[in-house]
């Protein structure tokens, strides 16, 4: 453990969240969901599957535009659409996640920010409706100083 700095909670981060680019072990499926992710969407992976599609235009003629031709490409594309949903909800759920860590670093070692802020992902639909009415308020009593001071200024 490294003692805390520049935060005004006291305490300790631990030893393995000092070095944030020094890599870490992961389950098995983070490691493949990273990976995966990374490669569908590459380009490669993207003239892959223009060029399977292309092939699968020119076989056309040669299966004489048949039921089973059809069923090829339409099964082909919903399994890999259905595997690529799963790969791409977990990278967006790492990536949420790690942006609002990061969020909620900020907020708790900006002097002026507001503590209650952290953690809000967690907030229900109807809590959440209520800080933005609230933000609202806020921004719209700074337009009203803002446009005050304008007008004494013109």
């Amino acid at each position: 453990m490294l003692p805390a700095t520049n935060c005004r909670v006291s305490g300790v981060i631990p030893f393995h969240m000092a070095n944030p680019r020094k890599p870490t072990t992961s389950s098995w499926f983070t490691n493949f969901a990273n990976g995966n992710a990374a490669a569908v969407g590459s380009p490669a992976a993207f003239i892959f599957a223009v060029s399977t599609i292309i092939a699968w235009l020119i076989t056309g003629p040669l299966f004489h535009y048949s039921d089973a031709w059809q069923l090829v490409v339409n099964s082909w594309t919903n399994v890999m659409t259905f595997l690529v949903v799963f790969l791409i909800q977990n990278s967006q759920n790492r990536d949420s996640r790690a942006i609002n860590l990061k969020l909620d670093e900020l907020i708790r070692s900006t002097e002026r920010a507001h503590n209650e802020m952290i953690d809000i992902e967690r907030l229900s639909d109807k809590e959440l409706e209520s800080l933005a009415k609230r933000y609202e308020r806020i921004r719209q009593e700074w337009d009203e100083r803002r446009t005050g001071r304008d007008q004494q200024h013109s």
